[in-house]
Order: C-alpha cells, then sequence, then structure tokens
C-alpha cells in the first residue's frame, strides 16, 4: 500500500473542513468570546462618562440688496465656512475661553475636547464640547460660540474701518446633556462579541493547522491510504488492567480487540497472512497490550495462536501475563533450546506465548537471522496464526527486519501521542523494506459518550441476579470462569496452562507435552482433553 505524505490531504480546504474544527474547537471560540465580551464590559464600566454639549452657529454677509449680490455673499459664506471650523479650535478662540471660565489648562488640551464640524452645503457650524461634567460642557460651549463670533468680527472689519461684512449669529445655544455620549455600552459590547469570535475561530483554526497530532482515523487518512482495522477506545484504568479482554470481557475496550480479531481474520482473505508484525512509531502506544489481548481473541474464537515477544529491547509480553521471561526467544534462536521445549501454554490451551529471553546485545541481527526466519516458518507450520510484538519503528529497525520475514505489519497508532510526520516515517520505513502494512489499529482514542453503544455494555450475573465480579491479578481467568461457571459454559483448562515453567521444564522435561504440533524433539505427548491435534 502507498503512503502519502504528511501534508497531503490538506491542499484543499473545504466548508465541511471549517464546520468540523468548528464543532472540535467550540469550547475554545466560547471562551475567548466570552473574555472579548467581558473586557468590553470591564471598559464600559471602568471608563469615565462623558457629555457632550453642541451649540449652533449661523454666518451671513451682511448688506446687497439684489438678488446678485445676495447669491454672491451666499457662496462667499459657503467658502468661509471651512476655514471658520478651523478657526473654532484655535488658541485665538480658545486663549480667552480659558481665561474667561478660570480653567487650569492649557488650549492644545481643551482643543482636544472641542469639535468644529458644518453640515454639507450650509452655512451653518456645529461648535462641541466634551466634558466629564454636562454643566461644564454646555457653559464652555456656549463661551467659545462667543468668542468665535467675536474673533470672526474682527478678523472680517476692514482694515479702512466700517462694519464686518460677515455676521455669525448663534442659532441654538447650547444645553447641559443628560446622557453621556461615551461609553456606549452597546457599541461596546457588539465590538467585543465580533472582536471575541473573530479571535476565537482564527485560534481554533491556527490550532488545527498546527497541531499534527493524530487522533483518529481522519487524521490516520491524511497520512496513509492504510485502512484502519481497529480503534481502541481510551481507558484511564488500562495500565492496572492490561488483559482486558481476560479482566472484563464484556467491557467497550474488550468488545473493540474482539471486532479487530474479525477484521484480522478477514485480511486478505484469499491470502491471508499466518505470521503477523504487531508495530508501533514510538514506545508507549500500547502495542504490546494490543498484541495480547488480540491473541487472547484469536484464541478464545478457537485459533491456535502463538505469540512471540520479540521486543529484544524492552520486553513486557512476559510481564503482562505472569510467565517466566528468562527463556525464550533469544535461547531458541542461539541454540540452546528447541522452541517446544520453552514456549508455555497460557489460558484455554490455544494460546501459547514464546517469551523474549534474556536481552542479547544485538537484537537486530538475531531477527534477521536464518534461525529467526527457520522458526518462523516452524510456528506457522503448527499454529493458526502467529502474532510477533517487536520494537517500535522508529527508535530502532527491528520491527522492519521482522515485517519482511512475516505475511504483513499491522501498525498500532497511540491516540494524541504521535504526530502525522512520525507516522509518515513510519510508514515510510516499512514500505522501504518491502513490507505489507495489512492495517493501522487507533489506541487510546477518546470517544465522546455518544460515540459508544452502552445499550451492550453488559455485565455477567448469577442465577440470583448478582453481577459477577472479576477477581483481582493479572491471572485470574480460571478464577473468573470459576465464578461465572452457572451462567456459560467455558472450555477446561488444565492447571499446566495456568502456571509458569518450572526449573525442570526449562530443561525440556515435560513441557513438549503442551506443544499443540506433532512432536519436534522426540518427546512423548500425553493426551489432554484441551489440545488440538494440527489440521
Amino acid at each position: 500500500m502507498q503512503g502519502r505524505g504528511a501534508g497531503s490531504g490538506s491542499d484543499s480546504v473545504e466548508l465541511q473542513d471549517y464546520l468540523t474544527i468548528l464543532r472540535k474547537r467550540w469550547v475554545s471560540i466560547v471562551v475567548l468570546t466570552a473574555l472579548a465580551v467581558a473586557g468590553a464590559v470591564a471598559a464600559s464600566l471602568l471608563a469615565t462618562p462623558m457629555y457632550r454639549a453642541t451649540t449652533q452657529v449661523f454666518v451671513s454677509v451682511q448688506g446687497g440688496s439684489s438678488t446678485t449680490e445676495l447669491l454672491q455673499g451666499s457662496n462667499f459664506t459657503r467658502q468661509q465656512v471651512t476655514s471658520y471650523t478651523n478657526l473654532a479650535t484655535s488658541p485665538l478662540v480658545l486663549g480667552p475661553v480659558i481665561d474667561e471660565m478660570g480653567l487650569d489648562e492649557r488650549a492644545e488640551s481643551l482643543a482636544g475636547r472641542v469639535t468644529a464640524d458644518s453640515p454639507l452645503n450650509t452655512s451653518l457650524i456645529n461648535l462641541s464640547v466634551t466634558h466629564e461634567n454636562p454643566a461644564i460642557a454646555a457653559a464652555l460651549a456656549d463661551a467659545i460660540a462667543d468668542e468665535f463670533t467675536d474673533v470672526i468680527s474682527e478678523l472680517e472689519t476692514p482694515a479702512s474701518g466700517g462694519d464686518s461684512a460677515v455676521k455669525i449669529s448663534v442659532v441654538r445655544d447650547a444645553a447641559a446633556p443628560t446622557s453621556p455620549t461615551s461609553p456606549n455600552t452597546k457599541l461596546n459590547l457588539a465590538l467585543g462579541l465580533l472582536v471575541g469570535l473573530a479571535l476565537g475561530v482564527g485560534f481554533a483554526i491556527l490550532r488545527e493547522v498546527l497541531d499534527t497530532r493524530v487522533r483518529g482515523e481522519a487524521d490516520v487518512a491524511k497520512v496513509t491510504s492504510t485502512s484502519v482495522i481497529g480503534t481502541i477506545g481510551y481507558d484511564e484504568d488500562a495500565p492496572q488492567h492490561p488483559l482486558i479482554v481476560q479482566s472484563s470481557p464484556h467491557s467497550h475496550r474488550a468488545e473493540a480487540f474482539r471486532r479487530l480479531r474479525t477484521n484480522l481474520q478477514f485480511l486478505d482473505i484469499a491470502d491471508r497472512p499466518q505470521s503477523i508484525v504487531v508495530t508501533s512509531s514510538l514506545p508507549g502506544e500500547g502495542k504490546s497490550t494490543t498484541t495480547i489481548n488480540t491473541a487472547i481473541s484469536l484464541a478464545d474464537a478457537g485459533s491456535r495462536v502463538a505469540l512471540i515477544d520479540a521486543d529484544l529491547r524492552r520486553p513486557s509480553v512476559a510481564r503482562y501475563m505472569g510467565l517466566e521471561g528468562g527463556v525464550g526467544l533469544t535461547t531458541v534462536l542461539i541454540g540452546k533450546a528447541a522452541v517446544e521445549d520453552v514456549i508455555q501454554p497460557w489460558g484455554n490451551g490455544y494460546l501459547h506465548v514464546l517469551p523474549s529471553g534474556q536481552i542479547p546485545p544485538n537484537p537486530s541481527e538475531l531477527l534477521g537471522s536464518q534461525a529467526m526466519a527457520n522458526l518462523l516458518d516452524k510456528l506457522t507450520r503448527t499454529y493458526d496464526i502467529v502474532l510477533v510484538d517487536t520494537a517500535p519503528l522508529l527508535p530502532v529497525t527491528d520491527a522492519a527486519i521482522l515485517s519482511k520475514l512475516t505475511g504483513g505489519a499491522v501498525l498500532v497508532v497511540g491516540a494524541n501521542k504521535l504526530h502525522r510526520n512520525q507516522l509518515a516515517e513510519s510508514v515510510g520505513a516499512l514500505e522501504t523494506v518491502g513490507a505489507r502494512i495489512l492495517g493501522v489499529v487507533v489506541n487510546q482514542q477518546v470517544r465522546k459518550q455518544g460515540d459508544a453503544y452502552t445499550y451492550y455494555d453488559y455485565a455477567s450475573h448469577t442465577s440470583t441476579g448478582e453481577p459477577v465480579t472479576p477477581p483481582a491479578g493479572r491471572r485470574g481467568s480460571r478464577a473468573l470462569r470459576r465464578s461465572a461457571k452457572d451462567v456459560r459454559p467455558t472450555r477446561p483448562a488444565s492447571a499446566a496452562s495456568r502456571q509458569p515453567i518450572s526449573a525442570s521444564q526449562q530443561r525440556g522435561e515435560g513441557i513438549a507435552g503442551l506443544w499443540p504440533g506433532e512432536p519436534l524433539s522426540g518427546s512423548s505427548q500425553p493426551g489432554s482433553g484441551e489440545q488440538r491435534t494440527p489440521r
């Protein structure tokens, strides 16, 4: 299967993508909008109320008896009005007003609170003053209008003497305003809402662009065309109960592993691989627990399963399953023991586990050796399916080497842990060696309440109606089956199938009897009601 680059699939952003981002990041949008609105409210409450008082004057030309003279005078005043509005805020007008009213400020400071404007195509001038006190604002407007009238009359008086040709008349006195002009609370709230929404949406889009973590199937599809064959939900108690299929078989996570088992059984049905490598990109994504629970699910379905712990860097299968891990894969590969002497039965007898053994100094060389190829060939001829837990792909090359020797690889992706570029690098590492990528398993995916089929989350009950509580411990399936034997039939399990191998068994004295195939080292195979002969 061909992988795609980490950035592919995002070149064209459609409306649906934006709607998805808004649904995904709605909390951030709401929070930023609320903060912006709260800021607008705070600014409005903290701002000092300002009042504006306005007076209006009319500019006219004196004299002129004919229509022509009156028209010329009217045009003259309109042209002069623009100059007069600029004079209204000059020190020539404001200086005497400051002295008259005894204000403790400069003309430049007062000019910042005075505005003069003229309606279009009129000879009217509006003089407005803003002040914290409405009465002072009105008094200042009237005083400026009076001084403005005197200044214009003086400026327009001819040098030869006589009356000024321009007459300024006050047509509207200023009145003390009853309501402040600022702050405008409604306008501030509207602006805060718009600014908050803009910031929230922008922040949500920016986070989505910068956040390259894999969260689900959609993010996997942006990187590779490989199918997602399983999605395991997030469970905060997963570290305390790693073998969820055994400890809580009716939980959502256990059912997810059974769905994964079903998908594995139908992978490439015409050419179904008998050996599968399970790996991940980085440590901590849950590849080992995924491998173990999948193996248990396959064994519960009646398949003969061999589980190999080929993570020779940080082996964990034996610890999770409560088995002896001192001898195992490395012991077989170096020729110190036969596989039938060290492989250990677990559960109902259909699952056999080959621990890692001692950690070698050359893991990659051992896993890529002819001895490993021969071992896989032997196990695939004996079991229905062989699952191989390996080290992560990015730190070391062990998984890529083994993927070439097996039928394919299943890549476990830890939701919210792995980034898309890291997933693309892992897919590329497998494709470089020509390995088959059978599918991707998204692990620890956080699901919403509506995504779960809670109707089917049943727990086993006894005939009295009391729920059956699984016993504590990692290897409690025998006690669990004993407590639930009145509820449903189970396969019998021998005591030997639950116990770790003893010292005599490590030397090959008796473990061969649990080997599901023909005796490979000449040891006898005693009959066992839970074993099946090879097909």
